[in-house]
């Protein structure tokens, strides 16, 4: 990296006056570079754009800034007048600098256009605020536009740009496009990247406050897009919505802060993406293990009885966790799904009982967002004088309806009014982890919210978790079905919507860790959903298991009750008891080899702090894998020998500069690799 300096530089100036605090940039000014460590902006004053550079490559090519003021699309090349300001900034991010341009005149709203760069980062942070005497309103701004984006990939064929969902709901998947498609949407951040040498470019939203933020990315060819355009307003089927986003409205209204970066590696850059957020939105806090354990709803779903949950937790004491089913902190995390409503109260304190007594934590499950019996007249029991008809989140006068339930208004004071109640019940009981499903619900536009305040979806659904955290907060939170942002109200996320016990449901799960591993940097940890083993073969089960544990919590799900089947429970006896298998669950999502997977990538690798390697290649297939990597390609230092033992079998040997993998249908295989 170069050092760390700054140059100001203006060509054919009219004025006489330089300063590092502000330059002055109008009428026969042409234009201004901000030097910073490898990066360079240079301002156009014929095109109002930014060209943004790193080393000698130019990676976004006269970047302006567009939003929607009443039906026309208004851009910073609208304007007459701007004038570019710098001075030095030391925040979250570290040392680095604000270039401002401020753009003025022909009867529209000042735009202040701002970027931050620090010599330290692969990438540049951009957003901009829309200011007037009179109240705006606006539900798309869009602080990068592209044109025609620079060839800054190698011209290869192993081109790809990456989908992000919004959320994890309808069995929804990521995946890595090829360069062929006319146009590409993907949500709150893409990357867009060479799968033979790595580099890349991500773009992506860091701030999660108000918007929803989609990034658009035009037909070019198979070596290099078209046009990019990120911005905050995005609201169609994938997020859930039926009406437009909603509009922010004041006198001084703000873009979502988008980064922009250049990565010699798209994991790399995922990471560091995920970092930002984390640096503006730090996780939750937890401070404790991982966690192991059991949830109802993988087998026993409304079949739960207290009976049966009592039963459960004295199998995991007799027969798991005295043979390594235990996360470091020698505890097992036992939860009720949905159908613990049958459960008298005094039930409720008995099974936390129960758990405590065997070494356990006892969990508990909600749905906030919904209404699941959809009747509008029926009274809130929490708040008598109002009807659910009032708690309605409404597009076009309908109640919204998502996944079976009635969405409801996470603003409203009835809401509150059951976070509260039934919190205190849990509380009383003494549950001390929660699993908050179908949350997407609370993120829904809508024609109006209770609280006046809130403007968007995700304001609303900010609001609601922020109740959330007031009744819940003291709970380990993990989210189900949710969107992936905002992410600091929970500890841990479902990566993926519901997954069970076969290998389609294994290679659903890595989908999702294929291409969103990296968000274990802005939730503590990533949930693979309950590993299922009944009706599965060994392999199946071989491979399920090793999904959860390279992904992040590690919940089992079949019936362990009396009335369970033997074979699970002497499955459960051989898959989930194997201590080095167990010990790589420490929370730490593997990441993928490569990205450019037909459906999923089935190559996952984790390096440990202490030199060790973990390799994991699954196969997907009826049929056997038989696959040769180089250990560089895996990290590894393709001059030396490593050492290998593959976990399930045992079988040790050793490779040096490649590595051969035999692996047998619909099964896995895990290396533990040291010098």
């Amino acid at each position: 990296m170069k050092n760390n300096w700054l140059t100001l530089k203006s060509l054919f100036l009219c004025v006489s006056a330089l300063s590092v605090s502000g330059l002055i940039l109008s009428g026969c000014t042409e234009n201004a570079n901000l030097n910073v460590g490898e990066w360079s902006l240079e301002y156009d004053a014929h095109a109002n754009g930014i060209d943004i550079s790193k080393g000698s490559k130019l990676i976004y090519d006269n970047v302006y800034a567009a939003y929607k003021l009443a039906d026309s699309v208004v851009s910073t090349r609208d304007y007459a007048k701007h004038h570019v300001s710098t001075k030095k900034i030391n925040d979250y991010f570290g040392e680095g600098y604000h270039y401002e341009v401020t753009y003025t005149g022909n009867n529209l709203p000042a735009l202040v256009q701002s970027f931050y760069v620090y010599p330290a980062k692969d990438y540049v942070l951009t957003d901009f605020t829309l200011e007037s005497t009179t109240e705006i309103a606006s539900n798309y701004m869009a602080p990068v536009n592209v044109d025609r984006m620079p060839e800054v990939l190698n011209q290869g064929e192993n081109n790809r740009a990456l989908f992000i969902p919004f959320d994890n709901d309808c069995w929804i998947r990521y995946q890595s496009h090829p360069l062929t498609f006319t146009e590409l949407t993907s949500y709150e951040v893409t990357a867009i990247f060479n799968n033979d040498d790595r580099e890349a470019v991500v773009v992506g939203s860091v701030e999660h406050d108000s918007w929803k933020t989609g990034i658009t990315i035009g037909k070019g060819n198979i070596y290099n897009v078209g046009s990019l355009v990120c911005y905050g307003g995005i609201a169609d089927k994938t997020t859930r919505d039926s009406k437009p986003h909603g509009a922010l409205k004041g006198t001084k209204i703000k873009s979502p802060k988008i980064l922009v970066g250049f990565f010699e590696d798209w994991r790399g850059g995922m990471e560091e993406y995920a970092q930002a957020n984390a640096v503006i939105a730090p996780p939750k806090a937890w401070g404790k293990a991982v966690p192991f354990g059991w949830n109802s709803w993988g087998a026993l779903q409304f079949n739960l009885t207290y009976p049966k949950a009592l039963e459960v937790s004295d199998f995991y004491k007799e027969n798991l966790q005295s043979r390594h089913f235990v996360n470091s902190d020698n505890l097992v995390y036992t939860g009720l799904d949905s159908g613990w409503n049958s459960f008298s109260e005094e039930e409720l304190k008995a099974f936390v009982d129960k758990c405590k007594a065997n070494g356990q934590v006892a969990g508990v499950y909600w749905t906030p967002f919904t209404d699941w019996v959809k009747n509008p007249e029926r009274e809130i029991k929490e708040m008598p004088g109002y009807k659910y008809k009032d708690v309605y989140l409404y597009a076009n006068g309908k109640p919204q309806e998502l996944d079976g339930a009635y969405a409801v208004d996470p603003t409203h004071p009835a809401i509150e009014a059951m976070m509260k109640h039934t919190s205190e019940l849990f509380h009383r009981a003494g549950f001390e982890y929660v699993k908050m499903d179908f949350m997407t619900h609370g993120a829904m536009e809508a024609d109006k919210w209770y609280n006046p305040e809130i403007q968007t979806g995700i304001q609303g659904y900010n609001y609601g978790m922020q109740l959330l955290d007031k009744y819940f907060g003291d709970m380990y939170i993990n989210l189900s079905i949710s969107p992936v942002f905002p992410a600091h109200y929970a500890q841990s996320r479902r990566i993926a919507c519901d997954a069970w016990n076969k290998m389609k449901d294994t290679e659903y799960t890595l989908n999702a860790l294929s291409y969103g591993w990296w968000q274990d940097k802005v939730y503590q940890f990533n949930d693979p959903d309950h590993i299922v083993l009944r009706d599965a073969t060994d392999g199946e089960n071989r491979a399920r298991v090793t999904s959860g544990v390279i992904t992040g919590i590690f919940i089992a799900g079949d019936d362990f009750s009396k009335g369970g089947s033997k074979e699970v429970k002497e499955k459960a006896m051989k898959y989930l008891t194997n201590a080095e298998i167990n010990a790589i669950a420490n929370g730490e999502s593997f990441h993928p080899v490569d990205g450019n997977g037909e459906k999923s990538e089935n190559q996952f690798v984790r390096m440990d702090k202490d030199g060790k390697a973990y390799y994991a290649v699954f196969n997907y297939m009826d049929q056997e894998l038989k696959m040769t990597t180089a250990l560089e390609r895996l990290g590894l230092d393709s001059s030396k020998e490593y050492k290998l033992k593959e976990l399930w079998s045992g079988i040790e040997s050793t490779a040096k500069t490649n590595l051969e993998v035999t692996v047998p249908a619909c099964d896995v295989a895990i290396f533990k690799m040291e010098e």
